[in-house]
């Protein structure tokens, strides 16, 4: 059988080259730092029928010089007056991220999140998540993907803008470490438009990683595109 090898387990979800697609609602900060919004988000995702709802989560003060962090923010989306006080009202602390797993685990959810930096991963690690997802501008942070490599646990990592030698390095790295990994197709721009998204990358990549599941990161509008990239290969969107 094709690409047999490939095999990661979420949880109590185990994804294979022939399994159903792991499907993952990007909640990210479009909750806007409400707390109650972000619940039904969790909810409205359920509906649709996802495996799991994932967060950000940065410390911002480590991640920003000061300068940028006290930058005047004037965007009409702002949440604060400066962009690190807006990227400050967008986070959730302990309290809510328990209550959010509750809900998540209520729901049978799985709950996880991307972790901008080291101390966020650590912050995520006391949270139990299961797997840790990577974002595209990292994948070029090697002390980030080795800090999280080492908790052992799965990782899924978005390929947005990075050569295949980047990607390569990344995987490089960290495959010396835990062997628990995915590499996500992304095109960087929001909204994907249709000709922009290259999906046959996907095929590429599973060439180059055999041993290794592959999914995409999607910023299109609509589903349609989700149902080629599963035909293509892809098992975690």
């Amino acid at each position: 059988m094709k690409n047999k090898a490939r095999y990661l387990k979420i949880k109590d979800k185990i994804i294979t080259s022939v399994s159903d697609c792991f499907v993952v609602a990007e909640i990210g900060h479009n909750h806007q730092g409400s707390f109650e919004i972000c619940k039904q988000l969790f909810k409205a995702a359920k509906e649709c029928g996802v495996d799991a709802v994932k967060l950000q989560k940065r410390n911002n003060k480590n991640i920003f010089t000061k300068h940028y962090y006290n930058t005047p923010y004037n965007s009409e989306n702002a949440f604060g007056r400066t962009y690190g006080l807006h990227r400050e009202a967008l986070e959730f602390g302990e309290k809510e991220y328990r209550e959010l797993k509750e809900l998540a685990d209520e729901l049978d959810l799985i709950f996880f999140a991307t972790a901008f930096d080291p101390s966020s991963a650590d912050f995520l690690e006391s949270m139990d998540v299961p797997c840790y997802k990577i974002a595209s501008g990292d994948i070029v942070n090697t002390p980030l993907l080795r800090h999280i490599a080492k908790k052992n646990r799965p990782m899924i990592i978005s390929t947005g803008g990075a050569t295949m030698k980047e990607i390569k390095k990344a995987y490089e790295e960290i495959s010396k470490i835990n062997k628990q990994l995915a590499f996500l197709h992304c095109t960087a721009s929001y909204p994907n438009q249709f000709e922009e998204l290259d999906l046959h990358v996907i095929k590429t990549y599973q060439n180059e990683f055999p041993d290794h599941i592959i999914g995409w990161s999607s910023h299109d509008n609509g589903i349609a595109m989700a149902l080629a990239a599963y035909v293509l290969g892809a098992r975690i969107i």
